[in-house]
């Protein structure tokens, strides 16, 4: 199932940003360190030019190590980005944050005026969490599920340095399918809009290949099952998921299974890397191409019998 979500006040949100770009100096883009590609919304480039991009990667506390080390050199072979691992809950992560951005913005755009700088990000990744933290006070709203800001807001933080925060958006076709999974996974799709068995499917299938030593030890299971129903079954077994006849409920363990992730119960577990993303993309392209050339085929079809009717 390919997974959306596009408010009308994320549309409104990315015209708002299009518009006000060519007065910003700096870009700080927060990603979900779990998911840093899927995270990253795809428009972002589009907007940036070649404005400078402090892209920071958050809940880091909750992402594999290594793979957070990967992404991190990932990025910042792309010119005028520089990549933070962080927790932007705890306020002495972001010392020297202001002074890292103050480096990456050329003279003659900061000479004389304060540094504006622009926070962007999905929902729920933290954007302000992280402003309260630098302003030193509760400026910008927070909460726990996606798209709390609605509007953007225009929050001076020192003499030299002006925040505009932005309300999360995503892009209207999360692509390819399995962004939209992980964003749904990790809670930036809002819970309400989203099949927690099919993406629990899709969860368990991943975490049986990456992190199979993660399930057993968590889940207490002696083996790993081959299949990915099976692993459902095993860990409803466990967990007490069963109703009468001895049948799975198999809503009660998919909204456990996808909870503990997100909860970071069954670890620092990272959901892509960019060999992972790299070949999804390509097969994706692929997918995408056969597509286009049947639908040509069909057109041409379609066209010859009208042609032979007439």
């Amino acid at each position: 199932m390919a997974i959306n979500w596009f408010p009308g006040h994320m549309h409104k949100a990315r015209k708002e940003i299009a518009q006000i770009m060519p007065r910003v100096d700096l870009l700080i883009e927060l990603v979900d360190a779990r998911i840093p590609h899927s995270s990253a919304n795809p428009l972002v480039p589009e907007l940036r030019g070649d404005k400078p991009l402090l892209k920071i990667l958050n809940k880091v506390d909750l992402a594999d190590p290594e793979m957070t080390r990967v992404w991190i050199e990932h990025f910042e072979k792309e010119d005028g980005v520089k990549a933070i691992p962080m927790e932007a809950r705890l306020p002495h992560q972001l010392k020297g944050l202001l002074g890292i951005g103050r480096k990456m913005v050329p003279k003659d755009r900061s000479a004389g005026k304060p540094i504006t700088t622009m926070v962007l990000g999905i929902p729920n990744v933290g954007k302000s969490t992280l402003i309260n933290g630098l302003v030193g006070r509760s400026i910008a709203k927070t909460g726990n599920v996606p798209a709390v800001t609605k509007k953007q807001q225009r929050i001076p933080i020192a003499q030299d340095f002006v925040l505009l925060d932005t309300p999360g958006f995503l892009w209207p076709k999360l692509w390819p399918d399995g962004c939209g999974y992980r964003l749904a996974i990790t809670g930036a799709i809002k819970d309400a809009v989203i099949d927690y068995e099919d993406i629990a499917f899709f969860a368990a299938a991943y975490l049986r290949e990456a992190y199979p030593d993660r399930l057993l030890s968590r889940y207490k299971l002696d083996e790993l099952p081959l299949e990915t129903e099976r692993l459902i079954e095993a860990i409803a077994g466990k967990r007490g998921c069963i109703g009468k006849g001895g049948m799975i409920r198999l809503g009660q363990v998919s909204e456990l299974l996808i909870r503990e992730y997100r909860q970071g119960a069954l670890g620092r577990i990272s959901l892509e890397s960019p060999a992972l993303i790299a070949d999804e993309i390509a097969r994706a392209e692929v997918e995408k191409a056969a597509k286009a050339e049947a639908d040509r085929e069909k057109a041409l079809r379609r066209a010859e019998r009208v042609r032979r009717r007439r």
